[in-house]
């Protein structure tokens, strides 16, 4: 399980082949993650934003960004943890993530990055 500190925020995640699937006419490799987010600062902090990079094996790469995340911007009290489920479709059954979260201290309004650790997306029978 990829983990990484970043300004006391920590970040896991664990992934989950769904399968192959078509797609809008197209079949796609469907992976799940889940991530949990561990405040182990001192103050409150907002997930604010999320920036993702999305690598295939092909060596195609595309980002996604936005608001938050599954529809929230959740507020995460020290020593609190948070989870939320997302998936990605992949055309290839080998691929990777990373990217960042923006957060905002509660205390003094000061914006942060943290860093999502790269983990890897392949389907179960690629791992042989």
């Amino acid at each position: 399980m990829p983990i990484d500190i970043t300004h006391d925020i920590q970040v896991s995640v664990e992934t989950i082949y769904q399968g192959f699937h078509i797609v809008q006419h197209f079949g796609q490799h469907v992976f799940s993650y889940r991530i949990t987010i561990k405040n182990h600062g001192d103050h409150p902090v907002k997930l604010l934003r999320r920036h993702w990079h999305i690598v295939e094996s092909n060596g195609t790469e595309r980002q996604v960004e936005g608001e938050g995340v599954v529809g929230e911007t959740p507020l995460i009290q020290p020593n609190s943890v948070y989870v939320y489920s997302s998936g990605c479709n992949l055309v290839m059954d080998i691929g990777k993530m990373f990217g960042d979260y923006t957060f905002e201290r509660q205390h003094d309004g000061k914006l942060f990055q943290v860093e999502i650790p790269e983990f890897i997306l392949i389907a179960p029978f690629r791992s042989n």
